[in-house]
């Protein structure tokens, strides 16, 4: 049991491997919130002005439109925002944060409307208190959404781009001839993740054998079931090496563009 508040979250795999992961603050977490609220005030405006336009016609009708239209937007905008921007909302994107499954794992969007529908408790009795209230308390700095979805929200931090070469040592990737593939994998994996293939590889000298024979089966089951590459291209490859391959892909400098090899001379 913690005995105070975290400041970042930590994962240990089956594996042995531990990652981290630095917790937003709840003051970070309110000017996120804070940003978003001045849209989604903004977006009611602009359907209060449309409705304007016929409420001397339908008064009633035009008032019950009002206050379901108000109830969606401050709904909706959440949840399909972070579902869309895998955690994040415009808030949380101006201030780096990102919505994450408190164990490590891929946010469901399960998790995702449960948060968000608790955020109408949280929102009690006025801007957040009681959800602000959980924040100082968790040790997580969970609000009751966060808790009830069982997600808590990062921090990304600002880092420059790893060395590649300490993970490729030169080695060809074959994957790379697949560019709208590889766009598509930039665009589903999270930055954690992205993070955790990246730090495996890196350390896989240290991981015992057949843990890391483990581990990167895992990752490479959970790489190949968000994009499929044709046969030819990873024909061949043992676990380590696609895993391998897909971080060249996710940290490779956009301007890169390395000329294609014989397939003789793929690793």
């Amino acid at each position: 049991m913690s005995r105070g508040p975290q400041v970042a979250l930590t994962i240990r795999t089956p594996e042995g491997i531990t990652f981290s992961q630095p917790l937003a603050s709840p003051i970070v977490r309110f000017l996120a919130w804070f940003v978003d609220g001045l849209i989604k005030l903004g977006l009611l405006l602009l359907l209060h002005k449309a409705l304007v336009l016929v409420q001397p016609y339908t008064p009633d009708l035009s008032t019950a439109i009002d206050i379901a239209l108000g109830f969606l937007v401050f709904m909706l905008y959440g949840i399909l925002l972070e579902w869309r921007l895998h955690g994040q909302t415009v808030g949380k994107r101006v201030l780096r944060l990102r919505v994450s499954d408190a164990e490590g794992l891929h946010l469901t969007v399960s998790q995702i409307v449960i948060r968000n529908v608790v955020s109408v408790v949280d929102a009690l009795p006025l801007a957040y208190l009681v959800g602000g209230a959980a924040c100082m308390i968790s040790p997580r700095c969970q609000r009751l959404g966060d808790l009830a979805a069982g997600t808590v929200v990062l921090r990304i931090p600002r880092f420059a781009p790893p060395d590649l070469a300490k993970v490729l040592g030169g080695k060809f990737n074959s994957m790379r001839q697949h560019a709208h593939l590889g766009a598509r994998l930039r665009q589903l994996v999270s930055p954690e993740e992205a993070s955790l293939a990246f730090r495996a590889t890196l350390r896989r000298e240290a991981i015992d054998p057949d843990r890391r024979v483990e581990l990167f089966d895992r990752l490479a089951e959970h790489f190949q079931a968000l994009v499929q590459f044709p046969q030819e291209a990873t024909e061949g490859l043992t676990s380590e090496q696609y895993v391998r391959n897909v971080v060249d892909i996710l940290f490779q400098a956009r301007e890169a563009r390395r000329p294609a090899k014989p397939a003789a001379a793929r690793a």
